[in-house]
């Protein structure tokens, strides 16, 4: 399949980079999608950078679509976190007639960079774009969980895709390849209790922003549970990204937001992250796109530093234990890895052909205190619960 009809290339001149033989930034390694040139090719273990400039889904924040060259100007001038790279970017979705032409677009790059084994960092535009990224995923009929990291839910009652509905399209999807949704960082007065109530019924879970800060560990496990993670600057704090159409003087803080970063790309799970709602047009001397790109450099670090420790795959990795809850009947099996500490349990399903058609999914990341109250007091994990009713129980839909 070929998708350079898709894609339009960068200008390093522009961006005040040029690739050089003695590379120390990221702009003068990365191999990129020049003019007069054809896109690089997309290497398996490689990580691939997208731009799409897609913002016609924005809700209050129009002119996001602004943000991926500036997001670039700043990431190239950063060092090389280290020098074993392979980077590669494909410049910028050419925009369709309507969005939906550029969701198929976009859907058809995710669907070759993921299906080559690569690993996307997609830049918006609009966070509706994360609809685009399930596309992909479902045209590879890939069963995958989606975290976000936004103060709001985009549940919103409305047919029409939009920063502020995505998600709830996505539910609405038949057959559907979402099998778990998390958001770290909401915001209880920007969502309402009925959004709150939904998110449990539909058996995803949800970590209010104050939780997070108090105990990240817990943002950890939801981010290395996660094959898309899906970030809106609005779960950022005014003070730290102005450079949004509708900021708000709460949440996190820029270093909160580095941190998350590189738990995603630490996470051998997480194969595409999407930054979205970036605003140039509202920022103040470049502080929104710099934070980001700062962003950026830590998931690159932790991508190239990836511990391979997910004992699903590598269970030779890991140190299995096995906790017996006699109450419950059955033994529940946690796993940590031997190079970090880094926790894992294991989710029971009672239905052959879901067990088969799940696999992937039931080894959840959990952290030590998940462990020690389990051990110590007989008490599961609230999100090993959360999974095991979702595989084992029928779950609510939006139309019920």
């Amino acid at each position: 399949m070929s998708i350079k009809k898709y894609l339009s290339p960068i200008n390093p001149d522009e961006l005040g980079y040029r690739p050089t033989e003695n590379a120390t930034t990221i702009g003068e390694k990365v191999k990129a999608y020049i003019p007069n040139t054809n896109p690089p090719a997309i290497h398996k273990d490689g990580l691939v950078i997208l731009g799409v400039g897609e913002d016609r889904g924005a809700e209050l924040n129009a002119g996001c679509g602004t943000a991926p060259n500036e997001i670039r100007r700043y990431l190239y001038q950063l060092a090389l976190p280290t020098d074993d790279t392979d980077i590669t970017d494909l410049g910028n979705i050419v925009l369709g007639q309507t969005a939906d032409d550029t969701y198929y677009a976009v859907a058809e790059v995710v669907q070759a960079v993921i299906g080559k084994g690569g690993t996307l960092i997609l830049l918006g535009g609009s966070q509706d774009l994360t609809f685009a990224i399930y596309k992909g995923y479902e045209r590879l009929n890939r069963i995958h969980n989606i975290t976000t990291i936004d103060a709001r839910f985009d549940l919103e009652d409305n047919d029409e895709i939009t920063s502020r509905t995505w998600l709830r399209n996505i539910i609405m999807q038949s057959p559907n390849y979402l099998f778990f949704h998390a958001n770290i960082g909401y915001q209880t007065y920007f969502v309402g209790q009925r959004y709150v109530d939904l998110m449990d019924e539909l058996k995803f879970d949800a970590y209010r922003l104050g939780d997070v800060q108090t105990y990240i560990e817990r943002a950890e496990a939801l981010i290395r549970n996660a094959d898309i993670v899906s970030v809106d600057l609005c779960s950022v704090r005014q003070s730290d990204a102005p450079g949004h159409g509708a900021p708000s003087p709460h949440g996190l803080y820029g270093e909160e937001l580095c941190q998350m970063m590189r738990f995603a790309g630490l996470s051998d799970k997480t194969h595409c992250l999407g930054l979205f709602e970036v605003n140039p047009l509202y920022d103040i001397h470049g502080q929104t796109t710099h934070m980001v790109a700062q962003a950026l450099w830590y998931f690159i670090e932790g991508f190239f530093g990836r511990k391979h420790d997910n004992p699903l795959v590598y269970p030779e990795s890991c140190v299995h234990y096995l906790v017996p809850l006699e109450q419950m009947g059955m033994d529940i099996h946690f796993y940590k890895s031997k190079t970090g500490d880094r926790w894992w349990v294991h989710v029971p399903c009672n239905n052959v052909d879901l067990q088969n058609l799940y696999s992937p999914q039931l080894m959840l990341p959990c952290t030590y205190a998940d462990y020690r109250q389990c051990m110590e007091g007989g008490n599961v994990p609230e999100l090993w619960w959360r999974y095991y009713r979702r595989l084992n129980v029928p779950t609510a839909t939006l139309s019920d």
